[in-house]
């Protein structure tokens, strides 16, 4: 059965969450994990049943709930994006997470990512540089009990080099290179994945040390806010 978008869109209201109840978003939330991500490559059992159990209506602004499980990303405020449910998925599937490892997000966002990393048993550490966004977050998430997830303010494109080193790393905007402060906290096996190009343009990159040296290779093209930092684009238009 296909998911009747469309229909489900137009008995709730396009800008509230219509008197949804969470049976409602359940059933959004499984139809959005068969129809976006199995059907269109996202194999791991283990990243489908995480996304599965987060619920993506509570990481999205008041009044944007009926938007929650449409496969786009939605604003959530300082310029900043919750990220596509496609694009999660890939992004997580690429750590090739084992459990249970230390895992690096370089802008937390919502907390949404983070959220579906604490789902796979790993221990999250999150840098954010606006106030508003980590606060919000800390809040949201240790409202729906994830305890493993730990917060910092700060310039993310610099890394958490003081919990270093971590098994992987994620960034989740936009870098114009993977800079080498960051590699040096990658764990002797670990893995980088980062989107790297332009402001407009990225292709997902992943990167696997071994010992003091690296491989690397590209997962497709994707689009993100920027990483704005010392080590990522200078503050700017995007802001």
């Amino acid at each position: 059965m296909v998911w009747d978008w469309k229909g489900w869109l137009q008995m709730v209201g396009r800008d509230r969450s219509g008197g949804l109840t969470e049976d409602d978003f359940d059933a959004a939330r499984e139809a959005m994990v068969r129809e976006q991500l199995e059907a269109r490559g996202i194999a791991s059992s283990r990243v489908l049943s995480a996304v599965s159990r987060v619920p993506r209506h509570k990481f999205v602004p008041r009044g944007q709930e009926s938007y929650a499980y449409e496969d786009r990303p939605l604003p959530i405020g300082d310029g900043q994006t919750i990220s596509q449910p496609y694009m999660v998925a890939v992004m997580t599937e690429c750590l090739s997470l084992r459990g249970p490892e230390t895992v690096l997000e370089l802008g937390t966002g919502s907390g949404y990512q983070a959220a579906v990393l604490a789902e796979m048993g790993v221990e999250v550490f999150t840098v954010e540089r606006h106030r508003q966004l980590s606060d919000t977050a800390r809040q949201r998430l240790g409202a729906l009990g994830y305890r493993r997830v730990h917060f910092r303010v700060g310039d993310g494109s610099a890394g958490w080099p003081e919990k270093a080193p971590f098994d992987r790393i994620l960034v989740t905007a936009g870098m114009p290179e993977i800079p080498g402060i960051l590699l040096d906290q990658l764990a002797d096996g670990g893995r980088l994945v980062a989107p790297v190009g332009s402001r407009s343009f990225q292709e997902l990159t992943v990167v696997e040390r071994s010992g003091s040296e690296t491989k690397r290779w590209k997962s497709g093209g994707c689009t993100f806010v920027p990483l704005v930092g010392q080590y990522g684009w200078e503050a700017g238009e995007d802001e």
